[in-house]
């Protein structure tokens, strides 16, 4: 008789416990986690940016970017005066929460409100991993099309908050924001999505808005 044993939950149970780990740690300095997760080109980098010009002067802000290589968002983050620890995940095509972890502790949360971590761009593998967090946010661009709940349902049931990014350039594609909505809905009822642009900034003060509210209610 051949034994056969369960990896993926034994690979469950291990994050589950690190998992707890991270929120334990994060109680204990007083600091939130965003766990950022979008397609390669969704515009997470420019988002964040925007995003953390309009809340540095009201929070104190550290990000970790997860790539499987090179430095270049952290660079980015780093150019715009924000606190940048770069992950190299191995190969890896998503963070987990040991990742997560290790990541944590070479920043000084002590002096953090928030620390964005900026998943590996994918919409699949990250949406497996609890890392933490206590929120999760999905960057979905116009270019990728309204489609996407439909073909990757998991993201959109686990994220917490969706910004629909590259608004400004809805003329050009195909792309109708009643019929994300639609495709979501059955997902995620009263999911928040959020149309945005990074290159105009629209809608994106409400979305700092949202984030403050809820790091006040934690």
């Amino acid at each position: 008789m051949i034994d056969t044993i369960n990896v993926r939950e034994a690979i469950e149970t291990e994050n589950g416990r690190y998992a707890a780990l991270v929120r334990e740690k994060l109680k204990k300095s007083n600091t939130y986690l965003i766990n950022l997760m979008g397609s390669p080109g969704a515009g997470k980098s420019s988002v964040l940016l925007y995003l953390a010009s309009l809340l540095k002067d009201r929070i104190r802000i550290g990000v970790m970017e997860a790539d499987v290589d090179s430095d270049v968002d952290a660079r980015l983050m780093e150019n715009a005066g924000l606190l940048a620890l770069q992950l190299h995940t191995g190969g890896a095509c998503h963070m987990d929460a040991k990742m997560t972890l290790e990541g944590l502790e070479h920043l000084p949360l002590e002096s953090l409100d928030l620390v964005v971590l900026e998943n590996v761009g994918n919409l699949v593998c990250p949406a497996e991993f609890d890392v933490g967090a206590n929120k999760k946010v999905t960057i979905l661009s116009v270019p990728e099309g309204d489609d996407k709940p439909l073909k990757y349902p998991l993201m959109f049931q686990v994220t917490d908050c969706l910004l629909v990014n590259k608004m400004d350039a809805a003329p050009i594609f195909d792309f109708d924001l009643t019929r994300l909505r639609e495709n979501v809905k059955p997902l995620h009822p009263g999911l928040p999505v959020y149309p945005v642009s990074a290159r105009t900034g629209a809608e994106l003060e409400a979305v700092a808005t949202y984030l403050l509210h809820e790091m006040e209610r934690t």
